[in-house]
């Protein structure tokens, strides 16, 4: 009984904890729109950050492009090749990427890499008291840390996610192409013919939208960690799981939203 007792309890725990670090997160959110609209506009930490997450990331998210087109490309030509179709494999490749893979994977790489960097900086201000030191010197800690991380976020995913679509076709181009079989004609008209600009905007509405979530999350978990060194590297842990899901629940209903 006592077993019973404690299973559901612990489930109660969590769901109570899932909402209140949803409503947390809700809360933080409206604080940033509200900050981010009143003066003083301070655009040299947005630029910072968005050298930190745009170019910082630009490499390892081209890398993934380039390899994830390339494999793409050769699984496609198989498959394709099974019943004479090889040359779908430039649109096929195309559309995966610029609907699907670009922006999930981008949103993943730039979590592992700045929102996991992004938690353990709050989260070290946090528990050193640096937070505590700019309230009591009149500045905001919402409008000078927060603000320019999610504003920076929101703005170079997406950007991101455009470079990852132009390497990972690079990649099927070359796979297809130049190492391949396929004309390159046959490998342009087609996904010319197939691919629409809508395909290209709807990855990058996806790719907005987890990049606001990624440094939403990880500066929830950041603002308010504790517990030292370790509450630091928990609250990290906790950031780079809880976006990588959330990423990927959101490009469901996302998915299903811009089809209809």
């Amino acid at each position: 009984m006592r077993a019973i007792r404690a299973f559901f309890e612990s489930i109660g725990q969590s769901v109570l904890s899932f909402f209140t670090a949803l409503g947390g997160m809700m809360v933080l959110l409206f604080q940033t729109l509200v900050w981010g609209l009143r003066p003083p506009y301070r655009f040299s930490l947005f630029f910072i950050q968005a050298e930190s997450i745009g170019v910082g990331s630009l490499f390892i998210v081209a890398l993934t492009g380039l390899f994830t087109g390339m494999v793409f490309a050769e699984q496609s030509n198989y498959a394709f090749g099974l019943f004479g179709a090889e040359g779908l494999t430039g649109a096929t490749v195309t559309l995966s990427l610029t609907r699907e893979l670009a922006p999930v994977l981008t949103a993943l790489m730039v979590t592992g890499r700045s929102g996991s960097a992004m938690t353990s900086e709050l989260g070290t201000m946090r528990v050193t008291e640096q937070i505590d030191a700019l309230t009591t010197m009149a500045v905001n800690p919402i409008q000078y840390l927060v603000v320019p991380r999610i504003t920076a976020s929101t703005l170079m995913v997406p950007a991101l996610c455009m470079v990852f679509n132009v390497v990972g076709v690079m990649g099927a181009y070359g796979v297809s192409v130049v190492f391949g079989d396929q004309s390159a004609g046959t490998f342009i008209d087609r996904t010319r013919y197939l691919v629409d600009p809508i395909d290209i905007w709807s990855g990058a509405v996806k790719a907005t939208v987890f990049g606001t979530v990624i440094a939403l999350i990880a500066c929830f978990r950041g603002f308010y960690a504790s517990g030292g060194s370790k509450g630091v590297g928990l609250a990290t842990t906790e950031a780079v799981v809880t976006a990588s899901i959330a990423i990927f629940i959101l490009d469901y209903f996302l998915t299903v939203l811009l089809l209809i």
